[in-house]
């Protein structure tokens, strides 16, 4: 188990399909598109291509967007 110290400041992680593995140890991630703080118990929301995290399913969603236009304009969301 982890001491505070060992599990202050910012994690790195390799994201995989449905968990994540911990490549430095740390307290948070910060979400790739807004910069935010995630706390390690509440991240929900990953790409596995992008090895990216997100704080929460409208900030993935977003990104997801960005990321396939042809998505977006399935969806009527261009721009």
């Amino acid at each position: 188990m982890m001491n505070r110290m060992e599990s202050a400041g910012e994690a790195r992680l390799r994201y995989l399909d449905g968990d994540f593995e911990i490549l430095r140890a740390g307290a948070f991630v910060r979400c790739a598109v807004t910069d935010e703080h995630i706390p390690l118990d509440m991240l929900r929301y990953w790409s596995v291509a992008r090895q990216e995290p997100y704080a929460n399913a409208a900030v993935s969603l977003r990104r997801e967007l960005e990321a396939d236009p042809k998505l977006a304009a399935k969806l009527g969301r261009v721009g």
